[in-house]
């Protein structure tokens, strides 16, 4: 299974998915094409949530958490608050899903970081409605802090 096809069986069930990740998220994109530089890259879900007034950044990843993987979503973070960023939007959130995280990796390849980026372990089969509000909830104090 590959991360393409986890988008396909996530956009598959796309208004359970969002009504999973709790209530104002918007869809706006599935590899999203941005231009840095000469090269193009591709974010693989992209969203809007209308409460935070923000654009959520989705990365899947199959493998074990990478720092390398936290450097390109940043990226795409930074690209995201520089060139489609609006007057009245707040910055961009990224959101990592990854198969395993190393809490201890992650904390370090956090530290220091300016932008809003989260890591969380996923699962092949999606959690409980009430656990993914759960979790989702405790993102959004994080961001709200």
């Amino acid at each position: 299974m590959g991360e393409s096809d986890i988008e396909d069986a996530l956009l598959d069930k796309l208004q359970e998915f969002l009504l999973e990740l709790g209530y104002g998220f918007c869809f706006e994109a599935r590899q999203k094409r941005i231009l840095i530089g000469s090269k193009h890259f591709f974010v693989d879900l992209v969203f809007y949530h209308r409460i935070l007034k923000c654009h959520v950044l989705i990365e899947l990843k199959l493998h074990e958490f990478n720092h390398e993987h936290l450097g390109q979503l940043n990226t795409y973070v930074s690209w995201y608050k520089k060139n489609v960023m609006n007057d009245g939007d707040n910055p961009p959130v990224g959101i990592l899903l990854c198969s395993v995280k190393d809490h201890s990796l992650v904390e370090y390849a956090l530290a220091g970081m300016d932008n809003s980026l989260f890591v969380s372990k996923y699962q092949l089969e999606l959690p409980k409605k009430e656990e993914m509000q759960s979790f989702i909830e405790a993102q959004m104090r994080e961001v709200e802090k």
